[in-house]
């Protein structure tokens, strides 16, 4: 049997073992599971029916036994609470009451089980939200809501933490071993589910495809990112059937000579778009391709240089898309500890303390510059230069723009522009549409002469980025039939052939964003904190920081989900912390400097090598490489990158080092390592 399918065989036994021993480890068991939640309220909606007919019938005995009857004839309640809470960790409560109207002043009263009391008050209409509620480690797990002499019990679910970071560890260690990255994906969501929907495995099979995958394709942001993706794709489609994307390859012959330069380019024109990791991803990603393959580069090679590229350097951009969120994130932190610094400057201060998207930039040129690698990829690199094969035999590309359908026709004129026009077009527009939508965004402000980075932080992306690829798809068409190239109807397939050749890679995005969503359900991220957490050194703040907000994101695949989680406790916990130990001002702004840095700089790190991420997969799509091998060779040097961060920099700095000198410490580190145990592909032999 093969090795692949052995691991999956083993990871579903893995699966049905944790399911079978859920009740020994004092959980109940799948019929007890569903017996439970049988007798207990639920939070969907789905639900709503049944308490609205029971709290129908309750009113209707009352009002038999003379209380009121007018009111609580036509009042209906019930609460909705999540599915899954976690220890320590705030959540909300809605109390629904229809029939209540603000005239009513109907009060009511939360309250847990044992009596503690939530929240108190009047309903101002028929919806109302309990906000910050928390369920206190060991606490009464019954929520109590008293409304007009009426009771209403929801019994709150919570999940043994060690379970929550199953599903996403399952997801990442099958899809490396067996290469089945969607039936790995589908298995880590399902796996999620069956915690969250009472151990219930049927239930959660269910919930998979109609909840799940529906939710994370029907996000607007995320329809926004496929259909980005897609018109991409077919502008990619029309180029190529148009003879533009080999005429690229022939225009750059004279520049790009060696496998070398061909990685400098790549490099270079990463560095070059910095304002948005997505368009970064798919216009550096498509536009080189074609070059590092007549080079022989390997398309491992080309999607770990566009990769390291990407999510590094807009998060250290003073203006890019990402900005105005970091920035936004620290403002919140600041305010709520009264610090008076401006958030912006905070932010501008920490870019030396960033040491791992510095050195991943380090890295990737040093091995481009160099034409040296090691691990893995030393392996696909000499595949590529021997053999000239680009992608591995058991590769399965996200993307696959070498189908004969989108060739040009023999004998078919080859010219440059027809690619170079529409990329131009959708790097153009794409900035055009972050200053157009940022400028529309502070309108309603009524800010004169508001400062560049202000409109690029306020700006849509998505729809920026939607306005830029549709324009890329008209500018390729229209070169393409204007010059006789091609008939409208083969334009138009060729631009369907290429939104074809996304299908796998949108199929992907789809699965990441659901067991993201799972993650976040399951309180993924919290335990991960709660798990690190404790008294710790002011001075090792920021390599805890960095190494916390790491394992976050590389597991849920999320950068900005990291940020959002982590900046809250990160900065809190610097300020404080530094001040309790009596450091001077100077050390107490190092160490705040230290810990906002590295949950950036941490969320990057699994932004940029975590095989969920989405600018991860948008890596391998635009590359068209095999998602797992890109993973494989990638990770080494993105270890690398964050082992020299936090030994050089993160510790070092936080003690009094100049980051500065960190930098340049961790930059000769890298260099050394990379001429001591790299080795060049050129001339060797498949090993």
């Amino acid at each position: 049997m093969d090795v692949r399918w052995k691991a999956l065989l083993l990871g579903s036994l893995v699966l049905a073992s944790a399911l079978v021993l859920l009740p020994r480890a004092g959980l109940p068991s799948l019929s007890g599971a569903v017996e439970e939640q049988a007798g207990q309220e639920e939070p969907a909606r789905s639900e709503a029916r049944q308490a609205e007919q029971d709290q129908e019938q309750a009113a209707t005995e009352q009002a038999t036994a003379g209380h009121e009857p007018e009111l609580e004839r036509a009042l209906v309640m019930f609460l909705e609470v999540p599915r899954v809470v976690f220890p320590a960790v705030p959540f909300d409560v809605l109390i629904s009451a229809r029939g209540v109207v603000p005239e009513d002043s109907v009060a009511f009263s939360l309250h847990f089980g044992s009596g503690e009391l939530v929240r108190e008050g009047v309903l101002a209409g028929e919806e109302t939200v309990i906000e910050n509620v928390v369920l206190e480690e060991g606490g009464d797990k019954r929520l109590v809501l008293t409304l007009d002499r009426m009771t209403r019990t929801s019994h709150l679910r919570t999940v043994p933490g060690i379970l929550t970071i199953l599903p996403p560890l399952l997801a990442i260690i099958l899809a490396i071993v067996t290469r089945q990255v969607i039936v790995s994906l589908f298995l880590g969501i399902w796996l999620g589910a069956t915690f969250i929907y009472g151990y219930n495995p049927l239930s959660a099979l269910l919930r998979t495809v109609d909840r799940y995958a529906v939710e994370a394709a029907s996000d607007p942001g995320h329809v926004s990112i496929m259909m980005f993706s897609l018109l991409l794709g077919g502008m990619v489609g029309v180029i190529s059937k148009s003879g533009g994307t080999r005429g690229i390859v022939e225009a750059a012959r004279p520049l790009a000579t060696s496998p070398r330069r061909g990685q400098l380019a790549t490099w270079v024109m990463g560095i070059a778009i910095f304002f948005d990791d997505y368009a970064n991803t798919l216009i550096v990603g498509n536009t080189m391709r074609p070059i590092t393959d007549r080079l022989k580069i390997s398309r491992e090679k080309l999607a770990y240089v566009v990769d390291s590229t990407a999510a590094p350097v807009v998060s250290l951009a003073v203006i890019s898309t990402w900005i105005g969120y970091e920035v936004g994130l620290i403002a919140d932190s600041f305010t709520a500890l009264g610090i008076t610094e401006s958030p912006y400057l905070a932010f501008v201060r920490s870019i030396p303390f960033r040491f791992y998207p510095i050195f991943a930039l380090v890295l990737g040129f040093a091995v481009a510059m160099s034409g040296r690698d090691f691990g893995p990829m030393l392996k696909a690199e000499i595949r590529a230069r021997t053999l000239g094969k680009t992608s591995s035999d058991k590769a399965v590309p996200l993307a696959d723009f070498d189908s004969p359908t989108l060739s040009p026709d023999e004998g078919a004129k080859t010219r440059w522009y027809n690619a170079a026009v529409p990329i131009l077009t959708v790097v153009v527009a794409t900035l055009v549409g972050l200053y157009v939508s940022g400028m529309s965004a502070l309108e309603p402000s009524g800010r004169e002469a508001p400062s560049f980075y202000e409109v690029i932080g306020q700006a849509d992306p998505y729809a920026s980025l939607l306005w830029a690829s549709f324009l890329g798809c008209f500018v390729a068409v229209l070169l393409a039939v204007g010059q006789r190239i091609l008939s409208l109807r083969r334009a138009m397939e060729a631009w369907l052939g290429g939104i074809r050749s996304m299908l796998l890679a949108i199929i992907i995005l789809i699965l990441a964003w659901a067991i993201g969503a799972v993650c976040r359900e399951l309180h993924t991220a919290d335990f991960v904190v709660k798990s690190v957490s404790g008294s710790l050194s002011p001075f090792l703040v920021p390599a805890v920081t960095f190494l916390v907000s790491a394992a976050v994101s590389f597991a849920t695949g999320t950068s900005w989900g990291t940020m959002a989680i982590i900046m809250p406790i990160a900065v809190p916990l610097s300020y404080k912390l530094s001040m309790e130990a009596g450091l001077d001002p100077n050390q107490q702004h190092v160490i705040l400097m230290g810990g906002i840095s590295s949950v950036l700089a941490g969320a990057v790190f699994g932004d940029h090598c975590s095989p969920i991420s989405d600018t991860t997969i948008m890596s391998s799509m635009a590359s068209a490489c095999d998602h797992v091998d890109h993973v494989k060779t990638q990770l080494p040097y993105a270890l690398l990158a964050a082992l020299t961060g936090v030994v050089v920099g993160d510790v070092p700095s936080a003690f009094g080092l100049s980051p500065w000198m960190s930098l340049f410490a961790g930059t000769v580190v890298i260099l050394l390592f990379v001429r001591l145990f790299a080795k060049h592909a050129g001339g060797k032999g498949v090993g």
